[in-house]
C-alpha cells in the first residue's frame, strides 16, 4: 500500500498501544496471560491487571525467572505475554530465552518497552542497543518492531495469533502516531509507505516517521525515495528488499539500534547474497548511549531526518 503523504494524528507512546491491545486480545482469547517484572504501570498493563487479576502475575524484579515462568505457562497451554524494559527482557534474560523459550519451542511473547536511545534520561545502562541482534540470532524467534501507537496495537493482535516465540520491541516516549488503520499487519511482510525509484529507505520503529520526512524533503529536491516500513526484522521480507534493490539500485537503512547485528546487517546480507547494491546506514555506530532527552540523543547519535537525507544523497553518488 503506497500513500503520498502521512500526517501525525498527535503524539502517543507505543507502550500505550501495547497496553490497549493486550486488553483487547485477552478479551478474545482466555488463554492469554500477562506477566510483568514490577513495571506494570510503565508497561501500560494496569488495565489488564484490573480486568484479569487471575490472569496477571507480577514476577517482581526477577526477569529471568519471569521468562522461565512464561515458558512453563506456555507448556501448559497458555499464551503468556511477558513484559519489562528491553534491557532486562533480552540482555538479562538471554539464557532463559534461548533455552526455555526458543530451544523448547514455547509460544511466549516477549514484550519489551523502553528500548534504544529513546529511553532517555535513564542512561547507557538501560538503553539497550543490541537487543534486535540478540533476538534475531536465535532459532525459532520472530522479531517485530512497530513504528507507532496504532501499528503497535495491530502488531499485538498479529502476535497473539502467531504460534511461536516473538520479541515485540517498543518505546518509552510519545511519538507521532501516523500509520493508517487500513494497513494490514502481516508478520514478515514490509509495508511500502512512499513510492520512489531513485533510492529506497528501509526503516523500523521510531525511525519510520523520520524516513518519511526524509522522503518528503528529498522529493522537494527532485529525489524520489521509496520508503519501506520493515516492521518485522525476522523473518525479513527478502522479496521487498530485492524488489527495491532491483528497481531503485540504492538503499538506506534507518534504525534505533547498533549498526552491528540489526536491520542494516539483515538488509545488507540479503543484498550481498543475491543482488549487491550500494547501502548506507543510519544507526548507532558501535557506541553506548548516555543520559539526555530522547530528542537530544537522537540528534547526537545521528538518528534524524537530516541524517537520513544525507545518507540518501551519499548512496546516490555511489550508485553513479
Amino acid at each position: 500500500m503506497t500513500k503520498s503523504k502521512y500526517e501525525s494524528r498527535g503524539d502517543k507512546a507505543t507502550r500505550a498501544g501495547f497496553g490497549e491491545a493486550l486488553l483487547e486480545v485477552a478479551a478474545q482469547d482466555e488463554r492469554i496471560v500477562g506477566l510483568c517484572a514490577d513495571l506494570t504501570e510503565s508497561l501500560s498493563m494496569k488495565k489488564f491487571e484490573k480486568a484479569y487479576p487471575h490472569r496477571f502475575f507480577n514476577a517482581g524484579i526477577a526477569e529471568a525467572n519471569m521468562t522461565g515462568i512464561g515458558a512453563g505457562l506456555a507448556a501448559a497451554g497458555k499464551i503468556p505475554f511477558i513484559a519489562t524494559f528491553a534491557n532486562f527482557a533480552t540482555g538479562r534474560s538471554f539464557d532463559q530465552i534461548r533455552q526455555s523459550v526458543c530451544y523448547s519451542e514455547m509460544n511466549v511473547k516477549i514484550c519489551a518497552s523502553h528500548a534504544g536511545l529513546t529511553l532517555g534520561e535513564d542512561g547507557a545502562t538501560h538503553q539497550i542497543l543490541e537487543d534486535i541482534a540478540l533476538m534475531r540470532s536465535l532459532p525459532n524467534m520472530t522479531v517485530v518492531v512497530p513504528c507507532d501507537f496504532s501499528q503497535t496495537k495491530r502488531a499485538v493482535h498479529a502476535v497473539a495469533k502467531h504460534r511461536g516465540a516473538v520479541y515485540l520491541r517498543f518505546s518509552r516516549p510519545a511519538m507521532p502516531d501516523f500509520s493508517s488503520d487500513d494497513e494490514p499487519f502481516d508478520i514478515g511482510k514490509a509495508i511500502e509507505l512512499h513510492d520512489g525509484n531513485d533510492v529506497t529507505i528501509i526503516a523500523c520503529g521510531v525511525m519510520v516517521w523520520r524516513a518519511l520526512q526524509a522522503a518528503y524533503q528529498l522529493a522537494s529536491e527532485n529525489i524520489f525515495a521509496r520508503v519501506l516500513n520493515m516492521h518485522t526484522i525476522k523473518p525479513l521480507d527478502d522479496a521487498a528488499i530485492l524488489k527495491a534493490a532491483q528497481e531503485t539500485g540504492a538503499i538506506v537503512t534507518a534504525e534505533e539500534h547498533q549498526l552491528n547485528g540489526g536491520l542494516s546487517d539483515a538488509v545488507a546480507g540479503v543484498c550481498a547474497r543475491t543482488l549487491p547494491v550500494p547501502i548506507e546506514s543510519v544507526a548507532v555506530m558501535d557506541k553506548f548511549g548516555e543520559s539526555g532527552t530522547h530528542l537530544q540523543l537522537l540528534e547526537k547519535y545521528g538518528l534524524t531526518t537530516e541524517h537520513i537525507v544525507q545518507k540518501a544523497k551519499a548512496v546516490l553518488k555511489r550508485k553513479g
